[in-house]
């Protein structure tokens, strides 16, 4: 595949501009800033243009881009979006360099970086720079997810931007990306650094002082791009509340977000234990599982896994249903129907049948359905939503949960490598709920748990803020009201606080809520000096949670954008160097005087994907960029487009327009973004499929960015991935016990809850005390089972086992002491009553 001259070449033999990515975390506390340095170098003959579409998180606000060539730095503004593309043709047109940064339409976390007129040998390097803060994770420690993957995306028919006029991008296989990652942190906090873990080989932490409050880590060398890089960082101490005020920009005008001073507060509620330890037994339990291809494997083996915990945990008298989706989508019910013995069987059958066989990942039509269906009274709606968050349409999504937030809770799951941060996050945040990622080796059935925990508990209602500033100073909110108070969760506030005072210099937050019925509160007395050294980190964020509002609030919902709403945005975006979905980081070298002549080649960078998709047993194979053109000179020609059928790396080129006939490709996209030139990647055989109808395919000139890599509704992993399903291994054996349980709690005693405890019939019965009943010995027995053999597991069997204990109360069984020394003594355990809560 390689070819000694050209150096990085794509499977198209193509030269790729794009050398190595630098990257360099600087984490304070829970607030982390990352400066990412992409090195370019043209070793062809002809000056180029390098394309490179990449994943960020969701809510990272990028602050910073500039471009080194030779000794020139150019650091590039924040422009409209349309002027800063139209600024950025111009520039090629003409002969110079230019550089452009902007963000997808349809997701946040997806953006295009263009490198224009790279001269002949030549090389420049990106800059970019984005905040963000850390997620905190159910065992306390702070979350860093550096995305490295890309996998394509399902943009649905109709959806917004599914017929616009963007560009498909390239992936590969991540053992094919060309070019080499570099990752180093260093973490500072006031608090001691316990500890730093990563999913990714890491080289070991070095501590830059005795009391380990400063350390630094490196990712271990060859990283191989089948992972996001993620990094788990632990303090000694448990988070606290705290408040950090931060000085405005003194070049800004006072009154301005960036010309006053912007406090962020981190509020971590801690609820009254007794209030804790109860377990709701009403609500409405929506379950909504991601069945595309893209779930196939280890993936669904999980999810089935999961609902099967989920199932058996669910307290007696509530509702529940459950619903599958892909390019359509299935439910169990009707309707949400009674938790009881028969119908968690019937939805466990179904449940066993589940496979990865639904096509493509249509998420807006199942969400669509579940909330027109009326409401339960007494019964809060909770919606569990599992997904590898491989959709195109995030934002539509997001829209949908937001309007009918009032109506339920949604815990969002993002399954595997390269899910969207910002669907996941964003399905959480608008719907009150919470949201989990399971990478790696994580076990998916601890992080649901814990969110069934979340929505089992009383919801927190009536959330206010209020400021005791002194007199002079006023204060703006900058963030939405708060949805949700989870036990432990972190809640970020952000305000602006206008005018002086020559008064005290200590103000006072009060958040107030209910729970269960009770009024509480948190209250936080700070400073209102302004840290030193913050920079600006803190006026960017608060930026970014207004522009993600404001952005919301554009797009009303027959479709339309509100003007005055674009206008808030823009301005904000422009006034604070912070990124927005209208607006663009432009920047253009006008040091060098000479144009730079010749054919403009043009390089799509590939970007790494988990796994290689299938359709109907063959490769998946990318849809081209499709591109209008101009000539070095500027002089614009007849736009056409050539798509071409190869699995990875493009290449564009700016000269005389040809069209092709091609093989008819299913929901390409008519309309694309100009100025790439014409595709000239050769084609891949399918086993020389015989020959299609073909068709000339035209392009149209309009405004866009390189869309997320998609999957037409025929070209998601096809339906056949596992329709021939190999023998299941046995099952582990905390799921063979868990399956036996009933839906009220208990366990019957039968050869099957033997063969679970590792006995036989006579062995599990001989040792029962003669006036107990069979029922209630069979589920102590379990009981035992579970404290004695899996408590490294507690967090997944909790919920059910609470429910177990329940039921053997309510049967105001005697004799348990004795039912107990004889259980440990039949599965040589040394189980305590108590520790088993009778």
């Amino acid at each position: 595949m390689m070819v000694s001259c050209c150096g990085l070449i794509t499977s198209q033999k193509e030269p790729v501009p794009l050398k190595s990515v630098e990257v360099e975390l600087e984490v304070k506390d829970h607030v982390a800033t990352v400066v990412s340095t992409l090195n370019y170098h043209n070793q062809e003959d002809k000056p180029l243009e390098a394309v490179f579409v990449f994943p960020l998180p969701g809510d990272a606000a990028v602050c910073h881009f500039s471009a080194t060539v030779g000794q020139t730095e150019i650091v590039a503004e924040v422009k409209e979006k349309q002027e800063a593309r139209e600024e950025y043709d111009d520039a090629l047109s003409s002969g110079q360099q230019a550089f452009l940064l902007e963000e997808s339409e349809q997701s946040p976390d997806v953006f295009s970086l263009s490198v224009g007129s790279l001269p002949p040998g030549e090389s420049a390097s990106i800059r970019l720079e984005y905040v963000t803060e850390l997620a905190v994770q159910a065992d306390e420690g702070l979350r860093f997810l550096l995305p490295a993957v890309l996998n394509p995306r399902y943009q649905p028919q109709g959806s917004v931007g599914s017929e616009g006029s963007n560009v498909q991008v390239t992936s590969v296989p991540a053992s094919l990306v060309p070019y080499t990652l570099s990752f180093s942190a260093r973490v500072s906090s006031p608090r001691p650094v316990s500890k730093v873990e990563s999913s990714s080989p890491l080289d070991p932490v070095q501590y830059l002082n005795t009391e380990q409050i400063q350390a630094t880590v490196k990712l271990a060398a060859g990283h191989k791009f089948d992972r996001d890089v993620e990094l788990l960082i632990y303090y000694k101490d448990a988070h606290q509340p705290s408040a950090m005020v931060e000085a405005g920009q003194a070049s800004s005008q006072p009154g301005s977000l960036m010309g006053d001073p912007v406090v962020m507060l981190s509020l971590y509620p801690e609820f009254p234990q007794a209030v804790m330890s109860s377990v709701a037994s009403s609500g409405e339990f929506v379950f909504l599982l991601d069945r595309s291809g893209s779930m196939h494997g280890e993936r669904i083996k999980n999810a089935r896994d999961t609902l099967l915990l989920l199932l058996k945990s669910l307290p007696l008298g509530c509702y529940f249903n459950i619903y599958s989706f892909g390019s359509s989508f299935e439910h169990i019910f009707p309707k949400s129907e009674e938790y009881n013995q028969k119908t968690m069987e019937e939805a466990l059958k179904k449940v066993e049948e589940m496979e990865a066989n639904l096509g493509g990942t249509e998420i807006l039509k199942p969400l669509k359905h579940i909330y027109r269906q009326p409401s339960i009274p007494s019964q809060p709606r909770q919606l569990f939503v599992f997904t590898d968050g491989e959709v195109g349409n995030t934002k539509e999504v997001i829209n949908l949960v937001k309007q009918n937030s009032a109506s339920h809770r949604c815990f969002s799951f993002g399954i595997g490598e390269g899910a969207s941060s910002a669907l996941i996050n964003g399905l959480a945040k608008e719907g009150g709920g919470h949201a989990q990622f399971i990478t790696g080796a994580d076990r998916m059935q601890p992080k649901v748990m814990q969110s069934l925990r979340f929505a089992l508990q009383p919801s927190v209602v009536d959330v206010s803020v209020k400021w005791d500033l002194p007199s002079g100073v006023s204060v703006t909110a900058l963030s939405p009201p708060i949805a949700a108070l989870f036990q432990g969760q972190r809640s970020l506030v952000y305000a602006q606080f206008t005018g002086q005072s020559s008064e005290a210099s200590e103000g006072c937050v009060t958040v107030a809520y209910s729970l269960a019925g009770h009024p509480s509160q948190t209250q936080l007395h700070f400073s209102l000096k302004p840290a030193e050294d913050s920079g600006l980190t803190v006026h960017r964020l608060a930026a970014r949670t207004v522009i993600r509002s404001l952005e919301m609030e554009v797009r009303e919902p027959g479709g339309q954008e509100d003007a005055g709403g674009k206008k808030k945005v823009v301005e904000l975006s422009v006034q604070s160097g912070v990124s927005s979905v209208f607006t663009a980081f432009i920047a253009v070298n006008k040091s060098n005087s000479e144009a730079i002549q010749g054919p403009l080649l043009c390089r799509t960078i590939p970007t790494p994907r988990m796994r290689a998709c299938k359709v109907l047993g063959a490769p998946y194979l990318m849809r081209r960029p499709v591109m209008s053109f101009y000539s070095a000179q500027g002089s614009q020609m007849s736009p056409r487009m050539m798509a071409c059928m190869a699995p990875m790396g493009s290449c564009s080129m700016r000269m005389p327009v040809m069209s092709c006939d091609m093989a008819q490709l299913p929901q390409m996209s008519p309309k694309f973004r100009g100025v790439r030139g014409l595709c000239q990647a050769g084609r891949s055989s399918l086993s020389d499929p015989a020959p299609l109808q073909s068709q000339t395919w035209r392009g149209q000139r309009a405004g866009g960015m390189p869309e997320l890599p998609q999957m037409s509704p025929m070209m998601d992993q096809s339906d056949t991935l596992e329709s021939c399903r190999p023998k299941q291994p046995p099952r582990d054996p905390l799921l063979q016990l868990v399956s036996l349980q009933k839906a009220s709690g208990c366990w019957l005693l039968d050869p099957h809850l033997a063969a679970a405890l590792g006995k036989t019939s006579e062995e599990v019965e001989k040792p029962k005390p003669a006036s107990v009943k069979q029922d209630v010995w069979a589920t102590i027995l379990a009981l035992i089972w579970l404290h004695g053999f899996k408590m490294d597991a507690q967090e997944e069997w909790e919920l059910l086992s609470m429910k177990a204990v329940s039921w053997l109360r309510a049967q105001k069984a005697s004799l348990v002491t004795q039912c107990v020394e004889a259980g440990n003594a039949l599965l040589g355990c040394n189980v305590q009553k108590d520790a088993v809560g009778l």
